[in-house]
């Protein structure tokens, strides 16, 4: 995959702890800095530059005088993913995106799983967005701590999911269950559609419960990122 820049202090600390980052540029002025200490701690070579080159690598986004250069992680296989859920000794939780097509959203999705201990992501290796640059920098550092996997095929991964004891839960706006009706203490697959058109009927039919967000306000859909933090954090507190 290929190379891209994170800047700004929070989002170079994660990159650099998750072991991620190629190489540090920063002002000279932070020579001293915990961060640049952070980056010589684990190996990462620092190069002192002008603001005008931070600038540049950084795409004129505020860069508060660090840039990171990092490479994208690779996409872990499903077994992986299963494996961690066994690993973390509690109810796993993983989420499945079904054609979602927008970076930023995936980003931010990213941020919610991180935020509320989603084990991993799935996706689509084609119909879905990839993880690219966009994705990495809108989700702040998640993206090198939320283990995405990539499958050809969304029906065969359910299949698989179910087979290690998952039960699959989808969110769909005109679901009869509400989202707080449905036991989450068990190990669950979570599936959110696409912006435009949400969780494919087939996948529907796969699913063990249907749920919705319930909403008192004159709009009655919501953004897809929103609606994952929605889902993962009431799939949090109900488990606590």
């Amino acid at each position: 995959m290929a190379d891209y820049y994170v800047y700004g202090k929070n989002a170079v600390r994660e990159c650099i702890r998750s072991r991620d980052s190629k190489h540090v540029y920063a002002r000279k002025r932070l020579e001293n800095d915990p961060l640049v200490k952070l980056a010589s701690d684990f190996g990462v070579p620092v190069s002192y530059v002008e603001d005008r080159e931070l600038d540049k690598l950084a795409g004129n986004g505020h860069h508060q005088g660090i840039v990171a250069q990092a490479k994208l992680p690779e996409l872990v296989p499903l077994r992986r993913l299963i494996e961690i859920g066994k690993e973390k000794g509690r109810y796993p939780l993983v989420l499945i995106l079904d054609g979602l097509e927008d970076p930023a959203n995936l980003g931010a999705i990213l941020r919610s799983c991180d935020a509320f201990g989603v084990d991993g992501v799935i996706i689509r290796n084609k119909g879905n967005v990839p993880l690219n640059s966009t994705v990495a920098k809108v989700s702040t550092g998640a993206v090198h701590h939320v283990p995405v996997c990539g499958v050809g095929n969304l029906s065969q991964a359910i299949s698989e999911l179910k087979d290690a004891g998952y039960w699959i839960v989808s969110s769909d706006g005109e679901a009869k269950l509400e989202l707080d009706q449905v036991d989450y203490k068990c190990p669950i697959a979570l599936i959110v559609g696409s912006e435009g058109f949400g969780v494919s009927n087939l996948v529907l039919k796969r699913s063990d419960f249907i749920v919705k967000i319930p909403m008192v306000g004159h709009v009655n859909s919501l953004n897809a990122s929103v609606a994952t933090g929605i889902l993962v954090s009431h799939i949090f507190l109900s488990r606590k």
